[in-house]
C-alpha cells in the first residue's frame, strides 16, 4: 500500500507510545503563567485547513505556531481567541492555508491577556492534513461508546488504554461514533467486579451525579481527559466527531418530559438538558459546525478526504421524532428529519469520493428497544417486525432506494452504540423491501464501558450477520474484555477499501475488503 508514514509521525509516537500505560493525572498548579494541562486536540482536518483545541486554567489568548518539522525552527503563527469562562476556559483556532497531504506539527501557547510575555509552556500535538493524491492512501479508525456504565478511569487497570493500540495503527483520523460521555452515567468511587475483586475508579464532583447544569455537563467532557492515554491520543490523531443519547441522557428525543418518578433529575425538560449538553458538546471538541459557547449549531456535515474518501456525520438524535412501537406506515419526520434526509441525499449524490461512509450513530437493521418509559418502543431505525418497512425504516429505505437509482458507488456504513462488534451485509433477495442495492454495515465499540449481548435483526432490509463478538452477560466491564474498535484501510493504488474489527489490544478479529467502483457489493 502506498500509505506514508513520515518520520517525524514515526518518531513522535514511538517516544509517546514508549511512556508507562499507568495514568499521570493532571497536576493542575496555579502559578504565574497560564498553563493547559488537558492537552490539546485537532478536530475536522481538510486538505489546507484543521481547527484545534486547547483549555486553560484561566483566562487567557491562544496562541498556535505551526512547522513542517518537530524542531520548530521555522514556525508559523495563529492568533487564536480569548478564552475565559464564557467557554468553561476552552478555545478553538483554525489553522488555514496549510499543504495538503503532509505532516504538520503545531503547539500551543496561552498568554497572560494582561502581560503577552507571559506565557505557557507549550502543548504540541500533530496530524496530517488530506491528500490530493490518490496514491497516498487512507487509513482511520472508528469506535464509541466510552465510561459507560460506571466503567470510568481505573488507574490500575491502565487507564483507557484502547486509545495507544488505536494510536499504534498510525491513523488519519479518529471517528468518534457517539457517546463520547455518559451524562447520565454517575461514576462511583468502587464497582464491583464478577469474581469479588473491585474497580477503582478517578472519580469527581461533577461525575457523582447525572448531569443537569451546564457546569456538569462541562464536567463530563472534563472527566475524560483526567486519562493521559485519550490525552496522549488526542495529540497525534485529530478526530471526527459525533453525538447520540448519552451526551445527553440515555433514549433521549426532542420534546421529551422526564418523568417525576426519576427523581434524578429536578430538571425535567430534555431540551433544556440537550441544549446545555450541545454547547458543552462544542466547547470540548473541536467541530466546525458548533461554535465554542454557542447554543445553536449542528453536528451533521461531511468531511471531504481527499478522491477516496468522503465521511458523512449523521446526527440521528436531534431532528427524530418520539420513540414509539414505530408501526406508522407514513413517518415523515423519522430518525433524520427531513432536512437532514434531503441533505444527505444531495451530498452523497455530488461526491466524487471513490468511497462514502456514512457514519451513523445508531445502527440500520440491528433491533435497539427503548423501555426507559415502561412501554416496548424504538430507540433505533429498527423495530423487529421483518415486513415492509415502518416508523422510520421508510426514511432508511427512501435513502437506500435513492442510492440504488443515482447509482451511488462505494457506500458503507459505520457505527457504535450497540456495546459489541460485528458485520452485517443487506441484500435485497433477502429483504420485505428489496428496492436497493447490497451494502455493508460494520459496529464497533465500547471503548471504555460495559459490554452487551448482541441485538436481534430485523429483516426488513434482509441483514446477514457475518461476524459478531459479545458477550453472554450484559454490563460486563472492560477488566472482562469486549472492549472494541475498528479500522478502516484504503489502498491507494487499488482503490480497495478493508475493515478490521479489532479487540482492545489491537488484536484483529474480522476481515472484509471491498472493491471500488460498485453500486453494491
Amino acid at each position: 500500500m502506498a500509505h506514508r508514514l513520515l518520520p517525524g509521525r514515526r518518531s513522535l509516537l514511538k517516544g509517546s507510545l514508549a511512556v508507562s500505560a499507568g495514568l499521570a493525572l493532571p497536576a493542575f498548579t496555579r502559578s504565574g503563567r497560564p498553563s493547559a494541562e488537558w492537552g490539546v486536540q485537532a478536530g475536522d482536518v481538510t486538505r489546507d485547513s484543521a481547527l484545534v483545541w486547547v483549555r486553560s486554567d484561566r483566562p487567557a489568548r491562544m496562541i498556535v505556531e505551526t512547522s513542517a518539522t518537530e524542531s520548530f525552527r521555522t514556525v508559523r503563527r495563529v492568533r487564536g481567541p480569548l478564552i475565559g469562562p464564557g467557554t468553561d476556559f476552552t478555545g478553538t483556532a483554525r489553522l488555514r492555508g496549510l499543504p495538503p497531504g503532509e505532516q504538520v506539527h503545531y503547539r500551543v501557547l496561552l498568554a497572560d491577556p494582561d502581560d503577552p510575555r507571559r506565557t505557557s509552556a507549550p502543548v504540541a500535538g500533530t496530524f496530517r492534513t488530506v491528500p490530493d493524491r490518490r496514491r497516498d492512501g487512507v487509513r482511520f479508525v472508528w469506535s464509541g461508546d466510552l465510561a459507560g456504565q460506571g466503567w470510568g478511569i481505573n488507574p490500575a487497570f491502565g487507564g483507557y488504554r484502547i486509545f495507544d493500540a488505536m494510536a499504534r495503527l498510525d491513523p488519519d483520523f479518529f471517528l468518534f461514533s457517539g457517546d463520547t460521555v455518559y451524562a447520565d452515567g454517575p461514576v462511583a468511587a468502587t464497582a464491583e467486579l464478577p469474581d469479588g475483586s473491585l474497580w477503582r475508579n478517578v472519580t469527581t464532583e461533577e461525575k457523582s451525579k447525572v448531569a443537569e447544569t451546564l457546569a456538569e455537563f462541562r464536567g463530563n467532557f472534563r472527566y475524560n481527559l483526567l486519562d493521559e492515554n485519550l490525552r496522549r491520543f488526542n495529540a497525534r490523531v485529530p478526530s471526527i466527531v459525533q453525538w447520540d443519547d448519552h451526551e445527553v441522557r440515555n433514549n433521549w428525543y426532542p420534546g421529551q418530559r422526564i418523568a417525576d418518578t426519576d427523581t434524578r433529575y429536578t430538571e425535567k425538560s430534555v431540551d433544556v438538558l440537550a441544549a446545555r449538553a450541545r454547547r458543552a458538546f462544542g466547547e470540548y471538541f473541536p467541530v466546525p459546525t458548533l461554535r465554542p459557547g454557542a447554543r445553536e449549531g449542528r453536528v451533521h456535515r461531511v468531511l471531504r478526504q481527499g478522491p477516496l474518501l468522503d465521511v458523512f456525520v449523521l446526527d440521528m438524535r436531534t431532528y427524530r421524532n418520539a420513540n414509539s412501537p414505530g408501526d406508522k406506515t407514513v413517518d415523515p419526520q423519522g430518525i433524520l428529519g427531513r432536512e437532514q434526509l434531503d441533505w444527505l441525499k444531495r451530498e452523497l449524490a455530488r461526491s466524487r469520493a471513490v468511497w462514502k461512509v456514512i457514519a451513523a450513530d445508531m445502527p440500520v437493521g440491528l433491533v435497539v428497544p427503548d423501555t426507559t418509559e415502561g412501554r416496548p418502543h424504538v430507540e433505533a431505525v429498527a423495530q423487529g417486525d421483518p415486513g415492509a418497512p415502518l416508523g422510520r425504516e421508510l426514511q432508511i429505505a427512501e435513502l437506500l432506494r435513492f442510492v440504488k437509482h443515482r447509482r451511488i458507488t462505494g457506500t458503507v456504513w459505520l457505527t457504535a452504540d450497540v456495546h459489541h462488534t460485528s458485520a452485517q451485509h443487506y441484500r435485497p433477495e433477502r429483504a420485505a423491501f428489496g428496492d436497493f442495492e447490497p451494502f455493508w454495515e460494520f459496529v464497533s465499540g465500547p471503548l471504555n464501558a460495559g459490554a452487551f449481548p448482541a441485538t436481534a435483526l430485523d429483516g426488513t432490509f434482509g441483514p446477514e450477520r457475518v461476524f459478531v463478538k459479545a458477550p453472554d452477560t450484559a454490563n460486563v466491564s472492560p477488566a472482562g474484555g469486549y472492549q472494541f474498535f475498528g479500522e478502516v484501510d484504503i489502498d491507494g493504488d487499488s482503490g480497495e477499501l478493508t475493515v478490521r474489527l479489532r479487540e482492545m489490544d489491537g488484536t484483529v478479529l474480522f476481515r472484509k475488503t471491498l472493491q471500488p467502483g460498485l453500486v453494491g457489493q
